[in-house]
């Protein structure tokens, strides 16, 4: 293969429909992808499906189902498809690795096989939020339930990578997720690492509140992993109900049968704007090597989407960005005293 080709790693046993939209999705990425080659991981009976010239089988006989603890079943499971495939990022075969099996299992294995970029105190799971102004990266939505004010620092500055990186915003504008705008708003945690904030991270223009979110008031907002599962939750399930409204008052009656069809194209049109599955996946940033993970419902163009999104993080040095940035900052967001010490 030539060298100038970016090699994928992707789990061919993640998601609820593997591994036929995986499969699927492998295909549509590679055809719409001249670049990209694809190493697919899985059981050898099921990889050696997809025929073609830059797609080639890893053979992995171990597969972690949905249901088992992670960190357990990554120590126990060495040759399943998660931890195969987080070893070829490792070993340099692979410049990132897609999946979308479970969660936990490729968070453990990312930490505990690519490692930890020096420096990172808990890698952070994003998520792009299709917003009203702007696509929104909110970090973290949900591997750290717990954080101190530098994390919140760090997950800072591995957002603000990733939106230069994927949505090529040249200066992320950042917010710090709080109940108002003031610098004395909110918890103690919050008001601590405004300050932190304020005095290391580039673009941070300070508190943004929850409707900030949708309304895309800045590039990336970040909060702890507890808050922001619980905002992209709340948001991907107002999205679904109103969706499901507005078909159900479009199809009431005749009438409105036939103004549905006048406007048709345009409501087709917003739905693929705010469909988060054009992102396909959420980056674990922090890891030494790029990881996205998949939601398990993903379909196949779900799937093609996040594998291109991880080429896309690789072939921008993402990791790279994150580690200068994280250590251009090591001198600057640990020496700020916060109020009330």
């Amino acid at each position: 293969m030539p060298n100038d080709f970016t090699t994928i790693s992707v789990d061919a046993m993640g998601g609820d429909h593997a591994p036929a939209v995986v499969l699927e999705g492998v295909r549509t990425a590679l055809e719409a992808d001249h670049g990209l080659r694809v190493l697919l991981v899985g059981p050898e009976e099921i990889i050696g499906r997809v025929v073609h010239g830059r797609c080639t089988p890893v053979p992995a006989r171990e597969v972690i189902s949905m249901g088992e603890h992670p960190a357990s079943a990554v120590r126990a499971k060495r040759d399943s498809s998660i931890v195969v495939g987080c070893r070829l990022v490792k070993d340099g075969e692979a410049a990132g690795f897609f999946s979308a099996g479970s969660t936990g299992a490729c968070m453990a294995a990312a930490t505990l096989v690519m490692g930890r970029i020096h420096g990172v105190d808990r890698p952070a799971i994003a998520a792009v939020i299709p917003g009203a102004e702007r696509p929104v990266v909110l970090l973290d939505v949900g591997a750290n339930a717990d954080v101190k004010p530098a994390m919140l620092v760090q997950f800072a500055f591995m957002g603000r990578a990733y939106a230069q990186v994927v949505l090529d915003v040249d200066e992320p504008s950042i917010g710090l997720l709080n109940i108002g705008e003031e610098p004395t708003k909110g918890s103690q945690l919050a008001q601590e690492a405004h300050t932190l904030m304020r005095a290391s991270v580039p673009g941070f223009v300070g508190n943004v509140e929850g409707r900030d979110v949708p309304k895309g008031t800045v590039d990336v907002v970040v909060t702890d992993g507890f808050t922001g599962n619980v905002v992209l939750k709340t948001l991907e399930g107002l999205a679904s109900v109103l969706f499901s409204q507005i078909k159900g008052a479009l199809t009431e009656s005749m009438t409105t049968k036939v103004g549905s069809l006048m406007i048709a194209t345009s409501l087709k049109g917003l739905k693929s704007r705010l469909d988060p599955e054009a992102y396909g996946g959420a980056p674990l940033l922090g890891v030494d090597g790029e990881c996205v993970i998949g939601h398990g419902s993903s379909s196949a163009q779900a799937v093609a989407n996040g594998i291109a999104v991880t080429a896309r993080a690789a072939r921008g040095d993402l990791a790279l960005r994150i580690r200068q940035a994280i250590a251009g900052d090591a001198s600057t967001s640990r020496d700020v005293t916060p109020p009330g010490t």
